[in-house]
Parts: structure tokens; C-alpha cells; sequence
């Protein structure tokens, strides 16, 4: 199984988010804190704030969207850094500071093991999301490709490897952006194609050849500099008449998506080119909209002046088989030498910083490339072609092409005691560093760490450093910078000699006594059925054994979530189940002896407090019948109805996440006992959300494949300096949270765990193996 990151992620200091990976392979967390309840209370009309949907199996993120958020919070609009794709950050410009705070050597099964010790961890950070492994070392994916760091005195100036992010103004004239539309900023009207270039680059037009029959939209008002923009994009596929449309999209200049429609072709479909378009023949099957349809209603929603925008939109256009008259083409526009022309996918991330036409997406989005297209067409005419060259395309085009040439090229600099230099090139798109940028405008990024590269370019500790020494250098330097990453760390063979050889084996065990209880004693001709119907109203069962051992048959259930098991506790001890009185407990072991204990913290974990769980829900239920069942409820905000990983189909319980946490106590007490077609509701407060439920499921099934216990054949024993490391992680909760009250407010503070290194994680995915019910 390949290392995965975990990331917290703190944003204010009373609204902060978590992220995590949902492998049980030791991995990396982040965490990020530190905006004052003044600057990011959502019940300030104008302060700072974050804003995401955060629970789910939606809660999962990129290192490329970790990048987005961090460029953004360090850079802001003014410096033409873009919004986060996945959240939304309100007045950025009221941010102090952003803080990245390493923890070396620690993971999500650490934060899992001593979950008891990270005491201001688990109850500061309220959002947890999972985040997949970035190729690269984990701290150039956080701070741009292409970069090195190297100490200065207490802060640490940057070099850029890779791209100019302050590119100089001479040679500008050579451009063929300035060459093309002089330096001053215009009007949109100086970037419509004329008559000419229409003709020239096989815009449909009037009398054209092969336009008979085309429909004109007969937007003839003379355009002016306020006129309309509208982003178009088309999708095709090939048909025995060639290349017609699919699929359409308008947006208009706020970004709204006006239509977003499947459209069915009138010749018979050759290749659906499904890679590209995105559209399948199952998708275009009930679909009976016609072309003349979609004219008829882009026809309609056009005023008289709009001026259209997208990127080659000629073959847009001759698909739709429209004639439009004022066009901005943004493969036109961002002006090349000979004739070439930029890829829309790369001046989205180039000039926009977004990333579009994802590989891991089935095809392309329509709306999302004419929503790209317009803000292309937007940003040039708000900054004027002078600023467009400074960036320098054709200079970032070729550090892309060469980064895939050679991806692993390593970046190393000097540096001094205490400081770390640990990034190297990543294998895609290499983006101007935000830090270097922070640097041309005279803010120094700081970085302060325990840790090295040595000449190999593996990474090894300098434990003359303490984490006494970083706290104290941090609680100085830190208020300085604008940019800072704090580097703290356990020492890496003292971890891993004495604390993950037994880490994954003793945490999976725990979750399974956790998810295990045991009911009975039964009659001996006890109905089996009666009992697993009666336990499956508390949730999805995973294993359901009789207990033949005892003088009267016991039944050992295990549950897929922990909700359910606990359920089962509280509402079925004491009840008569198949005709007897049962009992119902948790199996007694060593590992669940602080069993309630560790229940009733992750009870009043904040990530939790506004979450509940509901059970005995119908499989024949969607969604969508789901939201409507609850819809009285007052402040609901997501619904999350969990999905067998393994077979895609949905559970027999759902998570409800409320806006208040009082809105959550009410709907728990409303919840018990309603009837929802014909099955009886049971609910408690909720125990493991999205991302802790998933790791969960994964930590029980990682090890089917695996026969026996090799974790005991392979792996020596813990020691008995297990408590030392307990008293460690504590500490280091401890100066974590010292760090984090020293903090300017509105500092945006994130803390990850970046786990062990890959050359040592070779054992762990043999450690996990399933433990008996």
C-alpha cells in the first residue's frame, strides 16, 4: 500500500478544519489554526473566514488544492493568486500570516494511537479531510515546484529554481502580446477578432462557404467597453456527418452557468469520444434535446451586445452552427510566435492558477472551460497586455515541458544549524512558488527544522536541534514573517525502533474490539434471524457468530462503524431480544479498558459536536428520498449517507451535520423513534465522521488479502518505553498549542504530519492483519 498524507488543517481559532488520509498506513496530518474568533466568527459580517463542504466522502483533497489554499491565503487577489477550487476564502486581505508547522516521523495512525495525548489537537480542529500523496517530497508540494530554500540569518531567503515570479520589464517588446496590442491597457472592444481575423481564423460568418443554413443571433447593437461577456464551450463527438454537438455551456461574466444542457445528434454517432466529451451513450439516451432546440435558447438569452468568449471558439460555434458577430478568442488572444497557440488547460493554471481537465475526471467540463476561457478574457483586459507578458508563458511552457523530461531533478542548497533545505522538482506542472514571490516584495519566509538532506538527498535528523530550541526560535522569529514553516520531530529510529512495530497491529485491534459487542445468553433454540434483524437496526453489520463455548449461546457481533456498536451498548443491554433478557458489552481487554473513556472523547470531539448518527434506514433509500425525509429538521447542512467501498452500495445508517450543535441535540431527540416508510429510526451523537469512518473500513479490510498473523512473525514486540513516547507526544501537543496561543490573530496556522519515509514503509502494510471478532 503506498504512504498517503494526512493534513489538519486549523483555520481560525474557533473554526478550524482537519485533514487526514483515509489509509491505516502510518502517513501525514496537517493542522492549521490561529484566526481570531474577531477576525473569522461567521457572525462577523466582514471578517476573515473559510468556508467548505466538509463532510462526507467528499473529504478528500490534492496537494495541488493544499497548494491553492496556501497560495492564496500568502497572496491574495492583489497579487493575482486565485481563489481555492474546493473553499472559499472571505477577506483574505485581513489575514497576519500563514504557518506550517511539521511534525516529522508522526501520521494518522500516531494521531489515532495517542488520540487521548493530542488533547488541544482534537479539540481545536473541527473539519478533517483526507489528502492523497503527493509525488514529490511533501514541502515542495506545499510550496511550489521548482524551488529552494536557504537560510539567512533567522529568516530564510528563496531562490527560484524554476520560473521568475517577478519577471523584469525589459525585452517586453519582443513580446508578441506587446507586439500585438501595445503596452496600455483597453477596453474589451480592442480585443474582439475583426472581420479579418474572424475570416482568417474560420469564424462562421455571413455568405461564408458552408455556412447555408447556419442561425444568426442577430446581436447587431454596437458593442461598447460595458458590453456582456459570455463564456462558451462545446463538446463533440463524431458522427457519419462529422464532428456535432454534444453537450453546451453558457456563463456569463459573474461566472453563473446559464445553460449546461445534453444535446442529441441527427446523424448516427460514430465514436462518442467519451475520453474528451465526457458523454457516454447511456447519458444520450433518454436525452431529446435537439440543436435547434439549444439555438432556439442561446438565440433567447443573448442580449444585443454580448460579446462571446472561449478558447477556439470557431469549432464551438461551427458545431452549434451559429453565426455570431463579436467574438474574444483567448487562443488569439494570449499571442504566440509563428502561429502557435497555448493549450486552454495551461494558461488556467498559468495565468489563473487553476487546474482544469483533470486526468482523474471522465472527459472535460464544458462549463468549467467556459468558465476559464471568460476569466482569461477578464484578466487580460483588467490587467492590459503589459502585465500578461510580465508573466512570462512562454518561459513557464518550457519549465513544464523540461520538468517532464526529467521530474526527479533534485534542487539543494546550503544550509545553516537548526534550518531546513528539503524541496525537490515535482513531475508536473511546475508553478511559480508563492514564497518566491513573497520574497521580491520584501517578506522574508521563515524556516525553521531539525532535519536535513545529506549528500545522498535523503533526509536525516540533526538532533542538536531539541524541540525546545525550534519552540523558542518560533516564538521570536515567527510574528516576524508572513510565511513561516516550523519543523518539530520525534527522533525518527526512536520511532521507529520502539513505536511502529506494534502501532497498526494494536490500533486495528482496538477499532475491532471497539466495533465488536458481545449479546446473551440466548435460549438454545434461540431464532438467529430475530437477533441479527433486532442488532441491524443499530447499523451495518460486518460478522455475525453464535458462541457455542459458554453454558448458554452467546452471539459476538461485529459492526462496520462504531455509532452502531456503541448504539447496540446503550439501547440493547438490559432488552429482551429472541425471547431472553440479554446483556450487551464490548469483549474485556487490555486495549478496551479506557474503552469509554476514549468513547466519550471522541463524543466531545469538535469535530463532532454538531454531527449525528442515524441508524435503521432502508437500503432501498436514496439520497435524495433522504433529504427530503429530513427536511423539517432545522439548520441541517449535509447529509452523508456512507457507500460500501467494495460494492458501491449504500449503508443502513447516514451521518446529519448541523449548522449549531444545538440544532444537532434537538434533532437527535426529534430522530428517536421516527418512522421513515415503514422503518423505525435510532440516532446518538456521532462518533467517526467521513474520513474516520472510511480509515476505519480500510484498517478492517486491508488485511483479507493477507493470510495469518504476520505482524507477530515479523515485528518484534513493543517496548516497554511505549509510555515515554506517550509522555513525547504530549509534550509536543503541548508546544504546539504554545506555539499556536503566541500566534498573531488572524494567522492561518496549519500543522502536518508527513509520516516516515517511503524507504521505511515497506513493513507496515504486512503489519495489518484482521483481528478475530
Amino acid at each position: 500500500m503506498e504512504e498517503l498524507f494526512y493534513m489538519l488543517l486549523l483555520v481560525p481559532k474557533h473554526y478550524t478544519v482537519l485533514l487526514y488520509n483515509s489509509s491505516p498506513v502510518p502517513q501525514t496530518c496537517v493542522v492549521t489554526q490561529n484566526l481570531s474568533l474577531q477576525a473569522f466568527s461567521f457572525l462577523q459580517e466582514k471578517s476573515s473566514r473559510l468556508s467548505a463542504a466538509l463532510l462526507g466522502e467528499d473529504c478528500e483533497i490534492s496537494p495541488e488544492q493544499l497548494y491553492e489554499l496556501l497560495q492564496y491565503a500568502a497572496l491574495g487577489k492583489r497579487h493575482n493568486a486565485a481563489q481555492p477550487s474546493w473553499c472559499h476564502i472571505y477577506h483574505q486581505s485581513r489575514l497576519a500570516g500563514v504557518v506550517v508547522i511539521v511534525l516529522h516521523e508522526m501520521s494518522q495512525l500516531h494521531f489515532y494511537k495517542f488520540y487521548l495525548q493530542f488533547k488541544h489537537l482534537r479539540k481545536v480542529f473541527r473539519h478533517r479531510f483526507t489528502l492523497p500523496p503527493p509525488s514529490a517530497n511533501f514541502l515542495a508540494s506545499l510550496c511550489g515546484e521548482g524551488v529552494s530554500l536557504n537560510l539567512q540569518g533567522t529568516a530564510q531567503g528563496l531562490i527560484s529554481t524554476g520560473v521568475e515570479c517577478i519577471p523584469k520589464s525589459s525585452g517586453l517588446q519582443c513580446d508578441p502580446i506587446i507586439r500585438k496590442y501595445g503596452k496600455e491597457k483597453r477596453g474589451l472592444t480592442s480585443y474582439t477578432l475583426t472581420s479579418e481575423e474572424l475570416k482568417k481564423n474560420d469564424y462562421p460568418m455571413r455568405d461564408s462557404p458552408g455556412c447555408k443554413g447556419y442561425m444568426y443571433t442577430e446581436c447587431d447593437l454596437q458593442r461598447t467597453d460595458s458590453s456582456p461577456l459570455f463564456g462558451l464551450d462545446c463538446e463533440m463527438c463524431l458522427t457519419a456527418r462529422g464532428n456535432e454537438v454534444t453537450r453546451v455551456s453558457l456563463v456569463d461574466a459573474e461566472g453563473q452557468c446559464l445553460l449546461d444542457e445534453l444535446v442529441k445528434p441527427e446523424s448516427v454517432i460514430v465514436n462518442y469520444c467519451t475520453r474528451y466529451s465526457g458523454v457516454t451513450r447511456k447519458m444520450l439516451l433518454p436525452v431529446k434535446t435537439r440543436l435547434p432546440d439549444i439555438q432556439t435558447r442561446l438565440k433567447k438569452i443573448l442580449p444585443h451586445d454580448a460579446v462571446l468568449v472561449g478558447h477556439s471558439l470557431n469549432a464551438d460555434l461551427r458545431a452549434l452552427q451559429m453565426i455570431h458577430p463579436s467574438v474574444i478568442d483567448t487562443s488569439l488572444l494570449f499571442a504566440r510566435n509563428e502561429g502557435r497557440r497555448f493549450k486552454l488547460k495551461f494558461l488556467a493554471k498559468a495565468v489563473l492558477g487553476k487546474e482544469i481537465q483533470c486526468e482523474q475526471r471522465l472527459g472535460h467540463d464544458p462549463a468549467e472551460d467556459a468558465r476559464a476561457a471568460l476569466e482569461l478574457a477578464q484578466f487580460f483586459i483588467k490587467k492590459g497586455p503589459a502585465k500578461v507578458a510580465e508573466l512570462n508563458l512562454e518561459m513557464l511552457l518550457a519549465a513544464e515541458r523540461q520538468t517532464e523530461v526529467s521530474p526527479n531533478k533534485s534542487v539543494m542548497q546550503p544550509q545553516q544549524c537548526g534550518v531546513q533545505k528539503h524541496l525537490n522538482d515535482p513531475p508536473h506542472l511546475s508553478k511559480p512558488c508563492f514564497l518566491a514571490c513573497l520574497q521580491g516584495m520584501g517578506q522574508e519566509p521563515l524556516l525553521l527544522g531539525r532535519q536535513e538532506l545529506d549528500s545522498s538527498g535523503l533526509c536525516r535528523s540533526d538532533l542538536s536541534t531539541s524541540n525546545k530550541q525550534i519552540l523558542q526560535r518560533a516564538l521570536e522569529d515567527v510574528p516576524l514573517s508572513t510565511f513561516s514553516i516550523i519543523q518539530f520531530s520525534l527522533d525518527p529510529e526512536y520511532v521507529a525502533s520502539h513505536c511502529l512495530a506494534g502501532y497498526c497491529e494494536k490500533v486495528r485491534n482496538k477499532l475491532t474490539d471497539m466495533l465488536t459487542i458481545y449479546a446473551g445468553p440466548f435460549e438454545e433454540d434461540f431464532c438467529l434471524k430475530s437477533v441479527k434483524k433486532e442488532f441491524g437496526r443499530c447499523g451495518p453489520i460486518q460478522s455475525l457468530t453464535v458462541v457455542t463455548e459458554t453454558y448458554r449461546p452467546y452471539v459476538c457481533i461485529q459492526y462496520n462503524v462504531l455509532e452502531a456498536a456503541q448504539l447496540a451498548v446503550e439501547s440493547l443491554n438490559g432488552a429482551e431480544v429472541a425471547g431472553s433478557c440479554i446483556k450487551v458489552q464490548r469483549p474485556i481487554t487490555a486495549a478496551t479498558l479506557d474503552c469509554d473513556v476514549l468513547i466519550k472523547e471522541l463524543e466531545l470531539d469538535i469535530e463532532n459536536e454538531s454531527v449525528i448518527y442515524v441508524a435503521g434506514i432502508k437500503k432501498s433509500l436514496t439520497e435524495t428520498d433522504l433529504q427530503e425525509e429530513f427536511s423539517p429538521l432545522k439548520d441541517l447542512e449535509t447529509l452523508f449517507l456512507p457507500k460500501d467501498l467494495r460494492s458501491g452500495k449504500h449503508s443502513t445508517c447516514c451521518f446529519l451535520k448541523f449548522q449549531k450543535s444545538q440544532s444537532a441535540a434537538d434533532a437527535l431527540e426529534a430522530i428517536n423513534g421516527w418512522a421513515v416508510r415503514g422503518s423505525t429510526l435510532r440516532s446518538r451523537h456521532a462518533l467517526a465522521s467521513g474520513h474516520l469512518w472510511r480509515w476505519i473500513w480500510q484498517m478492517n479490510n486491508s488485511s483479507e488479502k493477507q493470510g495469518g498473523n504476520s505482524l507477530s512473525e515479523k515485528m518484534a514486540p513493543l517496548s516497554d518505553s511505549e509510555q515515554d513516547v506517550k509522555k513525547k507526544v504530549k509534550k509536543l501537543d503541548h508546544q504546539i498549542k504554545k506555539l499556536y496561543r503566541s500566534l498573531q490573530d488572524n494567522t492561518l496556522c496549519i500543522v502536518l504530519f508527513p509520516g516516515m519515509n517511503r524507504s521505511q514503509l515497506h513493513i507496515w502494510p504486512h503489519s495489518l492483519k484482521r483481528h478475530p471478532a
